[in-house]
């Protein structure tokens, strides 16, 4: 009896040793594996072209830098790194060549399709990183390949985009196309609900006749746009200097730092005007010490126009000069003896700056032509005699009217004298 239970309580103690072993050679088998399967695994070399995972399997699997990424990498380096877990799917396996082929690409496009469609339909913005810059726009690893059209990048034109490559960017998905995998991302449309944001923010704290400074940002044909803390306002030409401006660029340039004056905020319309002449003393209120009545000056012709012509004295500083004193002769328009851009000599008659007014003479300036004489009166008696008519009685002379007279009454004017 006791020998049997001996007999049998060894019998129990070789399964258990046995049981164990197979549990250990178990923990030290490798895990079997098939085509498909989803492991995790950590990496452990990095080449070139292929990065080495360590999954618990008798040897290593490689994921060939095709399948590491969506997009196409230079080198496997750009993807992962030493010690890095990842999630891969088995391509292929051949234990008699163990040869153990691995795919990260085909996992994280699995699940970024899951996060794609909620981006999409929530709108909501996320970051991504610009792999490659191709013809038309930009690449991003998104689990599929993201594509940035050219249009979507920036809120202004963007000409060279080599220097994107390895950006972050905040885009929404604006097109999704699962079958077809596409993806079709958008930075401009986060870039431009920024703006809007802070545009809105900085108009609220701007105020009409606040002086602040900005950033010239674009020139124009009709005036300049300036950065105000993120916000461009626009300066008219005409608001741009003292004196007339043909062009913008003549005056200011792009990236030149100004200060403006805030002359109008519409929140309503999203715009804001502003003035560059009047953040700065005005022409006029240095003119005082330098304009006087009665100083002849040089100034240019500026304008001219039916009643007269505009003269500029200092830059800034114009003046009129009324038809009536450009010519001491008698001129229908300025035209006739003026031309815009002329050099004039000019007569100051009066100035006054807080009026911003200046009369001016240009005829002052020039000595007055000396009047021809008057040809005189002559006297009857110079008179040439007119033609005596054939009736020797009437004569349109008075000296052949008196000797007619004569002749005729003389007799009886001798008789009256004698009576007397």
């Amino acid at each position: 009896m006791e020998t049997a239970a001996e007999e049998a309580n060894g019998a129990t103690e070789a399964v258990a040793g046995n049981e164990e072993e197979v549990t250990s050679q178990e923990g030290l088998e490798i895990i079997s594996l098939k085509k498909g399967d989803t492991v995790k695994g950590t990496i452990v070399k990095i080449e070139d072209n292929q990065a080495y995972v360590s999954i618990g399997y008798k040897y290593d699997g490689v994921i060939p830098i095709r399948e590491l990424s969506s997009v196409q990498l230079d080198n496997a380096a750009a993807a992962v790194e030493v010690g890095q877990e990842v999630e891969c799917k088995v391509v292929s396996i051949n234990d008699n060549k163990e040869s153990l082929v691995l795919s990260k690409r085909a996992v994280d496009s699995e699940k970024s399709w899951e996060d794609l469609e909620k981006y999409f339909a929530s709108q909501e913005a996320f970051e991504v990183t610009v792999a490659d810059v191709v013809k038309g726009g930009l690449v991003a690893d998104v689990g599929a390949r993201g594509f940035i059209p050219a249009s979507m990048v920036e809120r202004h034109f963007v000409e060279d985009f080599s220097d994107y490559k390895g950006r972050t960017l905040r885009v929404k998905v604006k097109e999704l196309d699962r079958e077809n995998s596409k993806v079709i991302l958008s930075a401009k449309e986060v870039l431009e609900e920024e703006f809007e944001a802070n545009k809105q923010k900085i108009m609220s704290e701007l105020s009409e006749g606040q002086i602040i400074e900005g950033t010239v940002q674009r020139l124009t044909q009709f005036g300049a746009f300036v950065d105000v803390g993120g916000v461009d306002g626009l300066v008219h030409v005409s608001e741009i200097a003292w004196n007339h401006v043909e062009k913008p660029s003549d005056v200011v340039s792009e990236g030149e730092k100004v200060k403006v004056k805030v002359l109008k905020v519409d929140p309503e319309k999203g715009k804001i005007s502003l003035s560059i002449k009047a953040a700065a003393p005005g022409p006029w209120d240095s003119a005082a010490g330098k304009i006087n009545i009665g100083d002849v000056v040089t100034g240019e012709v500026k304008r001219l126009v039916n009643f007269g012509a505009f003269v500029e004295l200092l830059p800034g500083v114009e003046g009129l000069v009324h038809i009536s004193q450009i010519s001491h002769k008698h001129i229908g328009t300025p035209h006739e003896v003026l031309k815009e851009g002329q050099e004039v000599q000019v007569k100051v008659l009066d100035f006054n700056p807080s009026e911003k007014r200046v009369s001016l003479s240009i005829k002052e300036t020039e000595e007055a032509p000396a009047q021809a004489a008057r040809p005189e009166r002559s006297n009857n008696r110079d008179r040439a005699p007119k033609e005596v008519l054939n009736n020797p009685n009437v004569s349109l002379s008075n000296e052949g009217l008196s000797f007619t007279l004569a002749e005729r009454f003389g007799d009886k004017l001798d008789k009256f004298k004698g009576n007397n």
